[in-house]
Parts: structure tokens; sequence; C-alpha cells
């Protein structure tokens, strides 16, 4: 009897114990996903998973790969560095979702730092060990060169109602003079022969550039000294092609040869199916036969103009986030969301969060990449365990909320 009342006490003696264990570790994660000891000189962490720190090494519980060493000298001189980073940039106006310029700001100012990276300094020797080389961004002249499918033009339809719209200027042009109706009435000819040419995609510039120059369009028909091409632009391609740009294309029929001619017209209609615009060129046969619905491959010379631009291999691409790392001094790494434009070659366009003559990184940029989401991982440990009071027992949020 004796015996059973000692099991009871000890049973609810266990249980009291452990139902007050549970309550003072409400909204803590479990001690075998992290371990947070402030007191430690030297923390080992996880490549992989940053919110995984311990005062011994050993392996992630995650991914399994051995922790990783963040020596004290590394985390003071990244303390230095988010000061430094803080100061140089105090009074700031921040722009909203972090990408907006900075109020009075021209269109390269930098923009707030990068949720979740933080900045942070390597020793030259480091650096030369994983292989960061830098860059500059510049002002510069940017030229894309747009591919696109193209053919020679068969065109009836087009010729006959460029033809109709001729005879229609010249029937207008006799009637000058005489009574009203007959005024109206080749006035409202000629309205028709115009909406037919718009229909069939040509803009009106087109259209006075080709009644005004007198000569027989049989290009569209039958090409001769020179052929007309229709090339189909992406859509978020036709705003930068214009009548003028240069166009060079290439014939499977001619293998190694190229023939050049200029852009006459871009369609003021979208294709609904394929999502593209018509462009027209006029280009030279050079003696060449080139026969009416041959497929070509068109190259079209479209100019940017002067502008801000980064290396291509400065940017690390999120999907949802453009990211480049700014140098400071020797060895200071700045992380820094950018707003890009197109890209032309080596270079994109640069249309917020840079200026000309930053300097960027453009090779190690995911190990630089890694390292700043370590060290922004280890300052937020770092900060919750001072909000805790620096107990020994005080535990970092759980893998699963980051």
């Amino acid at each position: 009897m004796i015996k059973r009342s000692l099991v009871a006490l000890m049973g609810a003696i266990l249980s009291a114990g452990l139902v007050l264990a549970a309550i003072n570790n409400v909204g803590r994660a479990p001690a075998d996903e992290f371990s947070a000891v402030p007191e430690a000189k030297t923390l080992y962490q996880c490549a992989m998973h940053p919110q995984i720190i311990r005062t011994e090494p050993g392996d992630c519980p995650i991914c399994g790969m051995s922790l990783m060493r963040v020596d004290p000298e590394d985390r003071a001189a990244d303390a230095n560095d988010t000061t430094s980073h803080v100061h140089d940039e105090a009074g700031a106006t921040a722009a909203p979702a972090g990408m907006a310029n900075h109020a009075g700001a021209g269109p390269g100012a930098p923009t707030d730092a990068v949720h979740g990276r933080a900045p942070f300094s390597l020793t030259p020797e480091r650096q030369q060990l994983i292989g960061v080389k830098r860059g500059t961004v510049e002002q510069r002249r940017l030229d894309l060169e747009l591919h696109a499918p193209g053919r020679i033009a068969y065109d009836p339809a087009l010729y006959q109602a460029l033809v109709e719209y001729r005879e229609a200027m010249r029937a207008q042009g006799a009637v000058r003079g005489t009574a009203l109706e007959g005024r109206a009435g080749s006035d409202a000819i000629l309205r028709g022969a115009r909406l037919k040419l718009r229909q069939q995609g040509l803009s009106e510039a087109l259209i006075r550039d080709l009644a005004a120059s007198g000569s027989d369009p049989i290009e569209l028909l039958l090409p001769g000294t020179s052929a007309w091409v229709y090339a189909q632009v992406f859509e978020h391609e036709a705003s930068i092609v214009s009548p003028g740009q240069t166009v060079r294309i290439a014939s499977q029929s001619y293998p190694g040869r190229t023939f050049k001619g200029r852009v006459v017209g871009v369609d003021p209609i979208l294709d609904a199916t394929t999502r593209t615009v018509r462009v027209r060129a006029l280009v030279s046969t050079d003696g060449a036969t080139l026969r009416p619905e041959s497929l070509v491959e068109v190259h079209i010379e479209a100019p940017l103009g002067e502008m801000i631009a980064v290396p291509r291999d400065a940017v690390l691409d999120s999907g949802d986030r453009r990211i480049v790392f700014v140098v400071r001094g020797a060895g200071s790494f700045t992380p820094r969301e950018v707003q890009l434009g197109r890209r032309a070659g080596e270079w994109i366009e640069v249309l917020a969060g840079l200026d000309a003559g930053d300097e960027v990184v453009t090779s190690a940029n995911f190990l630089i990449d890694s390292e700043s989401k370590i060290r922004s991982a280890l300052a937020a440990f770092q900060g919750q365990v001072g909000e805790s009071g620096g107990s020994a027992g005080a535990a970092a949020p759980s893998a699963h909320h980051h």
C-alpha cells in the first residue's frame, strides 16, 4: 500500500514538472534544430540552413552537412561593417517596396538594404581564395540586335491596294476645280483606298512614302533588285523597332551571305494569336534570286542610346528580385536590390539602385551571396538571444518559420 502511494506521488510530481516545462517552452523550436549560447566565443553554422547554429562542431540535423565555423573576429568585422553601412546611408528616405528611388535622387540612386542579406567584410586573401572579381557600373551606349523569323513577301492583296490608292489619288487630282459633287465622290474613294491600306497594316507615314515614290511596288510580288521582307517581332520588342533601322537577312538558299536593308514600317496592329508585330523591311538582293515566301533569318539593329548599365555577370536573379553586391573599399560588400531594363550583350540597363562608377562583384557572386545570407541569419539569431536576456537556453526561431 505504501509502495503504491509513493509511486502515485512520484507520478504526480513528474507530471507537474512536464506541464511546467511545456508552459516555459511554448513557441520555442525543438532543441535538436538549433541551440543558442551567446557566451560562446566560437559558433558553428550550417551553410545551407543558416538558422542551425551550434556551440560545438558537428553535422546539420536537416541536411547532414558539416557545420561551418564562424570566428568571433568575422562577427566583429561584420558588426563594424554594418554600423558603417547604416552610418553611410543615414538620412536616406526609404522607398516603397525597397525599389523606388530616394527623394531628390537620380535614376540610379541606391535603394534600401536587402531583406535576408547583410553587409560584411572579407580580407583580400579570402577574396583571392574564392575568386572574387570586380566590375564597374558605367554610363554607356547600348545597342541591341533583335533576331526574328521572316519571309520574302508575296502580297498580291497589298499590291492591289497600293495600285488602287494611287489611282484614287490621280482621280482626285483630275477632278480638282470641278463641281462639288465630283470632288466629294473622289474624296470618298480615296478615303476608302487609304482605309484598305491601313487594314493591311501600313502606317500613315508608310502610305505617304509609297504613294509619293511613284514607282511600281512590284517587289511585293516578284523580287528584283530589292525585296520586301516581313519579320515577326515579339510584342515586348516591338517598341524599340522603328523605320530607318538597319536590317540584315540570311537565307538558306545562299549560305554565308547576308543582305542588307532598312525597316520601312512597323504594323500598328498586334497579332493576337502569336503575340507578335509584323515589321516590313526593304532589302537589296545584290543580284541574288530571293523567291517569294522563302524563309529568312532577320537581324534588326536597334540602338537604345546612352544609359547607366551594369555588367551582366554582376546580377543575381532570384526570380522576383535582382541583387548585386556593391564593393566598398578593399573588402566591404553591401547587397543592393536593383531594377533593371533591357539586356544588350554583356550589359544590362539599370533603372534604379546603382550609380555610374559603383564597383560591383562580377565573379563568385553565389559564394558572396551565401556568405551574406549566413551573416544576416547569425545577426538575427544573436539579436534574438540578446532580447531574451542572454540566457543560455534561449532559442532561435524554427527553420519552418524562415
